[in-house]
């Protein structure tokens, strides 16, 4: 019984996570599939509305004033309206980083009910539409309960991909900048004129939580090919974990037959 608790603890962990991500999995796709019902017309207005917006953003840049989305324990629910534009099923988009296996949805805003089923992206900074003179930055968090999300982000390394599925399609980006800051520091994702960046952000060290991580990628010609390769190649570490799973719950079920038998016998 204690070998069998320990195991549920030590596997609990990779389970949930599992859960999560086949969870995500469906909620994306529920996403790309809402997305191509859309009539053309209708995107590309929501899209024009987004590069408005963000022009609005590089030319004011300086004005506007950020805040780090970790430092109050609860920002206030619901959407954000700066955003609405972008939404299909109250989904921005989802990002996809093959190297640590995340397909995870995006979502407005930085409030914990949004971080605590998905990726948020953080208000003040450039919509994830790419676009020249903008900077998105995309923020989760670490080692929850349910779900890994950005856990493994420092995992990244400089010249890693990472993709953003949203409704104008798939925008690629490679990682040039890798950085730890204080959490009252934002020069690092400020505006660029002329650059093409989005951010991934999250808390460092893990379980300290002291610092933010900043993974900066900047824009580069989308291969679907590419990504498609990268993606197979994650997922032979993937059928490895379901391979574990199912050893696992095999190992369970026999040790608990054999304990059962043997308790009957003494009995």
């Amino acid at each position: 019984m204690i070998f069998l608790l320990g195991l549920g603890i030590f596997a609990y962990p990779a389970i949930s996570n599992y859960v999560y991500q086949r969870t995500a999995d469906t909620v994306n796709n529920d996403f790309d599939a809402a997305v191509a019902q859309i009539d053309n017309t209708k995107i590309q207005e929501s899209l024009n509305l987004a590069y408005a917006y963000n022009v609005f953003l590089s030319e004011t840049t300086g004005n506007i004033t950020l805040e780090d989305p970790y430092t109050q324990e609860e920002k206030e629910a619901g959407l954000a309206e700066y955003a609405r534009m972008l939404e299909v099923n109250e989904q921005m988009g989802h990002v996809q980083i093959p190297k640590i296996g995340l397909d995870a949805p995006i979502y407005a805003g930085t409030s914990e009910t949004v971080l605590q089923k998905g990726i948020g992206h953080m208000e003040g900074t450039s919509l994830p539409v790419g676009g020249e003179s903008t900077h998105a930055v995309i923020t989760g968090h670490r080692g929850l309960p349910s779900a890994e999300l950005f856990t493994e982000l420092d995992e990244l390394e400089i010249g890693d991909k990472f993709y953003v599925e949203y409704i104008g399609g798939t925008l690629a980006y490679e990682v040039d900048q890798i950085k730890v800051v204080e959490p009252t520091d934002f020069s690092q994702i400020t505006i660029e004129e002329g650059q093409d960046y989005l951010t991934l952000l999250t808390c460092t060290p893990y379980m300290v939580n002291s610092h933010r991580l900043l993974v900066r990628g900047y824009r580069i010609e989308y291969v679907e090919a590419i990504q498609e390769k990268e993606i197979r190649e994650n997922q032979l570490g993937g059928n490895y974990q379901e391979l574990f799973f199912i050893a696992a719950a095999v190992l369970v079920v026999v040790l608990s037959l054999v304990g059962v038998k043997m308790y009957l016998s003494k009995k």
